[in-house]
């Protein structure tokens, strides 16, 4: 257990920082999760249901015009019916940024509580809150937006190159590349059998989760990839039982992958 000269608890107060980090930044995703989630081919919003311009991607999903004026009635029927009532009463027209801001501070805690001090935690926690962004469009319209998984992918690369440089890391980069194209590859295979059971926006994320995992080797790899499949299919299961979906209805994966790929790491990182 590392301590400070203050005598404080070094992993503690890592993890401590990596929450507040993680609440900061969640806190700023609801705005650009609301212009996301549209449904594919359309383009991104930049109103909100009132038709009030939206400007800029980070912040609440809250517009300062409708919590200025009285909404018409049917206005507010509209937004109740897709918001809820105290959505229409509050002029949010998206996620509550306290319950992004918590997730994500949970994922970036937990991150941090398994890395330790060790150089990747700085990669996890840039990486943490656009993975929480992309969950939430795609449990919302279905789909996993190119210009959050292209750019995450070459970031998540990149960034692993240069901690590959510092010491007391804990992971292989050439590891991490070859974890990316195989995970990549495996999806694409997955695309082409079944189009309409795996989105080609699962295929370029899974070159980032690829990346994750294979920092930590094969195993770790594996590990994080079977755990994604699984928590899909009991998420599956649960609304065939529930009978809230049949056994044709797509459900949106990028979220389990995304799962599978946090613990695969909290697992290669506690075993590092």
């Amino acid at each position: 257990m590392l301590r400070t000269d203050l005598g404080v608890d070094l992993d503690l107060l890592v993890v401590l920082v990596a929450a507040l980090w993680g609440a900061a930044t969640g806190a700023l995703l609801p705005r650009a999760a609301y212009r996301f989630s549209v449904p594919s081919g359309e383009a991104w919003r930049d109103r909100c249901p009132r038709e009030h311009p939206v400007r800029g991607w980070l912040g609440r999903a809250r517009c300062g015009q409708c919590a200025g004026g009285e909404p018409s009635f049917a206005s507010r029927a509209a937004d109740e019916a897709v918001y809820g009532p105290r959505a229409a009463d509050e002029a949010v027209y998206g996620h509550r940024a306290a319950s992004l801001a918590l997730v994500t501070a949970l994922v970036c805690a937990a991150l941090a509580a398994a890395t330790g001090t060790r150089p990747e935690l700085a990669v996890w926690l840039l990486l943490a809150p656009v993975g929480v962004l992309l969950a939430a469009v795609d449990l919302k319209v279905r789909r996993l937006p190119d210009p959050l998984t292209l750019p995450l992918a070459g970031a998540a690369l990149a960034l692993l190159g240069l901690t590959a440089l510092l010491p007391e890391h804990a992971g292989e980069w050439t590891t991490a590349l070859l974890g990316a194209l195989a995970l990549g590859a495996g999806y694409l295979v997955l695309f082409l059998i079944n189009p309409a059971g795996m989105g080609f926006g699962d295929v370029k994320l899974a070159l980032t989760a690829g990346a994750v995992l294979g920092w930590y080797g094969w195993p770790t790899l594996m590990l994080g990839t079977f755990a994604g499949f699984l928590l899909g299919a009991f998420y599956g299961g649960a609304l065939l039982v529930a009978r809230r979906a049949g056994r044709k209805t797509a459900i949106p994966f990028g979220p389990f992958l995304i799962a599978g790929a946090f613990l695969g790491v909290l697992a290669g990182a506690y075993a590092a």
